[in-house]
């Protein structure tokens, strides 16, 4: 069935597969764990349940995203001996220890003060319950760092050596962990993160705004969304271009197949908004384009000149139409999470916040703009670094381990199956948990099995504790 695919391809489909499934669970855990410390910090603060309430209600789905996001992980390292034995030969040396940093550092923490999130409240009591909640956060945000600043060395690669056996050695760790890259990469994926949460959570709450289930929990998660909206997406369009800048200054392939510029312009290149990028002929069918402001934006000149994909050799070029429309899925989709924050600070000028129906509906269809977004812009920086594994010294053909493509397709298909079950159980569990917005007070998942039959009718979801 694969006899007449290339091994290489089906290695890189499995691998953007597996990743792709992956990412998503990370970019919602990093930002919702970060978003259950500041509830439990504000119940601590304010005294107020509805805080207490939230939490709990937010930490069932945490844990279960939590638990798919590790599963699907691992899956990925595996690949790593399976599919790409010769890259782990060569870049080991370096991706080795900043992966085995990951565990010995984030998920040690997080899976020690886990549990105590989880189940501990009763237990050990509020202040150090909060200790743990904000350990598992600040676990997930190192996680995030040690694994951004190892994408990021095969992005921009420094501090290293090649050895006589053609391996990549470590000569500087500090260029190696920060990187030119790293830091732009950390912020934009950071926030890129928490922007996924806000609308994941502005959507449940608009959700149960317009179904009118817990007005006051509601209101509450939609109005501090609706915040970290308002005041991240501007943060978050600002530090995209500076990480766009770093990108035209290290890599300059990925700009240029992002914007979709096949020649060079001497004299201002144009912003090219949308067309048909047409490789063959090396150039941008039915484009419509603003005069000089690619120029403006990246080179904050009109005139600037600005090189084109012709003064790169052919076979050097990433795949152009891919980077050009996933660039502009993730922009788009940026600049709409920005009018969805500008618009909720107009409502709540006007007082409409809780009431403007067409808001609420606006933000339970921007509900799964995140994790488009987050796709989109990882799809833009990944394949932007083709056709190189580590940039400029290690290419994709000269990583893939010496297995035949049926073996790969193979698997492929098992993951697709497997994936598509697992995962697609997982999203709808969780899809299902945040339908239930309880009119009550949650009950606790500290409070151990329910024994009675009359505590179990008094409370329809007491039969999840023990039933």
């Amino acid at each position: 069935m694969f006899e007449n695919f290339d091994a290489t391809i089906l290695a890189r489909i499995q691998f953007a597969f597996t990743v792709s499934f992956h990412i998503i669970f990370p970019a919602f855990s990093i930002g919702l764990a970060s978003y259950l410390a500041v509830l439990e910090a504000l119940w601590l603060w304010k005294k107020d349940e509805v805080y207490l309430e939230l939490f709990n209600f937010w930490k069932t789905i945490f844990a279960v995203a939590f638990g798919m996001g590790v599963v699907s992980g691992i899956v990925m390292s595996y690949q790593f001996g399976t599919n790409w034995s010769v890259f782990s030969d060569k870049a080991g040396p370096i991706i080795g220890p900043l992966m085995g940093y990951e565990v010995l550092t984030a998920f040690f923490l997080e899976a020690g003060f886990l549990g105590v999130m989880l189940f501990g409240l009763n237990r050990v009591g509020p202040k150090l319950h909060f200790l743990a909640t904000a350990m598992v956060a600040i676990g997930t945000l190192i996680s995030a760092t040690w694994i951004l600043s190892a994408n990021s060395w095969m992005q921009t690669p420094r501090g290293f050596e090649i050895n006589a056996v053609g391996q990549f050695v470590p000569v500087d760790w500090w260029a190696i962990v920060f990187n030119p890259s790293f830091p732009y990469r950390l912020v934009h994926m950071v926030l890129a993160a928490y922007l996924t949460t806000a609308f994941v959570v502005g959507a449940c709450g608009a959700w149960h705004l317009i179904r009118k289930t817990a007005p006051r929990r509601a209101r509450k998660m939609f109005s501090m969304a609706m915040w970290m909206a308002a005041i991240v997406a501007p943060i978050q369009i600002f530090a995209g271009d500076m990480h766009g800048l770093n990108t035209l200054e290290h890599q300059p392939a990925k700009v240029m197949a992002m914007e979709g510029h096949y020649q060079s312009h001497p004299d201002g290149a144009p912003l090219i908004l949308f067309g048909i990028p047409n490789s063959a002929e090396k150039r941008v069918d039915y484009a419509i384009d603003v005069p000089k402001l690619s120029s403006l934006i990246l080179k904050h000149d009109l005139n600037a000149p600005l090189a084109g994909l012709d003064t790169i050799p052919d076979e050097l070029h990433p795949p152009v139409g891919i980077i050009f429309w996933s660039f502009r899925v993730m922009v788009g989709l940026g600049f709409a999470m920005l009018g969805i924050g500008l618009w909720s600070l107009w409502c709540r000028y006007r007082g409409t916040l809780d009431s403007n129906a067409w808001l609420h509906r606006a933000a339970v269809l921007m509900g799964p703009a995140g994790f488009v977004a987050v796709l989109a812009g990882w799809i833009t920086t990944e394949v932007g670094r083709q056709p190189y594994t580590v940039y400029g010294h290690l290419l994709t053909a000269d990583s893939v381990a010496p297995i035949a493509a049926p073996a790969v397709g193979a698997s492929l298909l098992a993951f697709i199956i497997v994936y598509f079950f697992v995962f697609g159980a997982g999203t709808f569990y969780i899809l299902r948990l945040m339908a239930r917005l309880p009119r009550d007070p949650t009950p606790d998942l500290d409070e151990g099995p329910i024994r009675t039959a009359g505590a179990a009718l008094a409370n329809p979801h007491g039969g999840h504790h023990g039933h």
